[in-house]
């Protein structure tokens, strides 16, 4: 069994994986789009927000709420180079969530 506090210090001292990511409806054909500072994390506070009912997005709420959580699926889609400028880092999250709503006509998460 892994050390409680070697587990804790492994996950602080990992290195975030910004990047975009999608979630989709299976029944419903649905797609969202968003950015994250870190992928690796991201679904677990999307699902949970969602089987909580509080969501901030009140259409992928209603569609989770209607269709039920195991209808949707979360895909990571492009991880962004960790730059060492937080500038250049949000410019490309930006840009790069403008080109994937674009190409999956998805809605903003």
């Amino acid at each position: 069994m892994i050390d409680r506090k070697a587990a804790i210090a492994a996950y602080k001292e990992r290195k975030p994986s910004p990047g975009i990511f999608a979630v989709r409806c299976v029944k419903s054909g649905d797609t969202w789009v968003g950015r994250a500072p870190d992928l690796a994390t991201i679904a677990n506070r999307i699902w949970f927000t969602l089987k909580n009912g509080s969501h901030s997005n009140r259409v992928l709420q209603a569609v989770c709420t209607e269709q039920g959580i195991d209808a949707l699926e979360f895909e990571p889609l492009e991880a962004i180079p960790d730059e060492d400028h937080a500038a250049t880092r949000e410019r490309q999250l930006k840009e790069q969530l403008a080109f994937w709503q674009n190409k999956l006509g998805a809605r903003l998460l």
